[in-house]
């Protein structure tokens, strides 16, 4: 992977949940990478401030808007900002997304529509209003080859199975396929849309795991190569991915999981 520096010059970049873990990771490294970023949050203000001002620092522009990713006339709003403030949009990061965790016999249908609304329904809506973007300004192979880019931010759980996470595990596995059946409609208009699947990741979201050394042990049983990922790791794939140099990529899911996908408990021991 080549360096990835002001690759996305004169773009801009609309990142949701990107307040801090992986979603503030993907913001500023896209605005390392020269691109102007619309960071969207839900809750966290003071992180959504910090990951702006990493974005001012490293030399690019980043403005922050509040919103739900569920409700559509939110993400309607959000488009409707980007483009007033930066004159287009060139990018999507679909980021945005939460996990409540609870056994199937006992989940709740509230927070089954909860998860779904969020990690598949606000997936929808960006994407499609990017889309609409995207379509409006056409290629300007000045700025991109292509007309624009999605990139969905899915986990290894849209393959891996997830007792006790149904919700979230179908909100995955539904989101791969609408990433490529949009890949596959939106391609003739020069669109390019993958997604990045993490694996384990360091995020405050999971230090209750990683925390300790028993929940790291119990987490890096399932990396076969070592370490547990950092958002850092994702960030650096997510600048790559929505640059030219892979502008012949698209409809793909690039698992950044460690080896987490395959299968580390079928190895054979020495």
């Amino acid at each position: 992977m080549s360096n990835t520096k002001l690759l996305l010059r004169n773009q801009t970049a609309v990142i949701t949940g990107a307040s801090g873990g992986i979603g503030g990771a993907i913001a500023i490294a896209l605005g390392k990478a020269g691109a102007n970023v619309v960071i969207n949050y839900y809750k966290d203000e003071e992180g959504a401030k910090e990951t702006q001002q990493a974005i001012v620092d490293a030399g690019s522009k980043a403005f922050i808007l509040k919103g739900d990713v569920g409700k559509e006339e939110d993400v309607i709003e959000l488009f409707q900002k980007a483009k007033e403030t930066f004159g287009a949009v060139h990018i999507l990061i679909n980021n945005a997304g939460i996990q409540i965790d609870e056994p199937f016999l006992s989940l709740s249908y509230e927070s089954w529509k909860q998860v779904i609304q969020t990690n598949l329904s606000g997936a929808f809506l960006c994407a499609r209003e990017a889309a609409k973007c995207f379509d409006e300004q056409g290629v300007d192979e000045e700025v991109s080859k292509a007309s624009g880019k999605i990139v969905f931010i899915s986990s290894v759980h849209d393959t891996i199975p997830w007792s006790g996470r149904v919700n979230y595990a179908t909100s995955k596995g539904g989101m791969k396929m609408m990433m490529k059946s949009i890949a596959q409609e939106l391609a003739p208009s020069k669109v390019r849309v993958n997604s990045i699947s993490p694996g384990a990741i360091k995020t405050p979201i999971n230090e209750h795991e990683w925390g300790n050394k028993e929940g790291e042990q119990k987490m890096l049983a399932k990396i076969p190569y070592g370490r547990i990922g950092e958002p850092d790791d994702i960030g650096g794939v997510a600048a790559w991915l929505v640059s030219d140099q892979a502008d012949y990529i698209t409809g793909t899911t690039v698992y950044v999981d460690g080896g987490m996908t395959l299968y580390p408990s079928f190895q054979e021991e020495d």
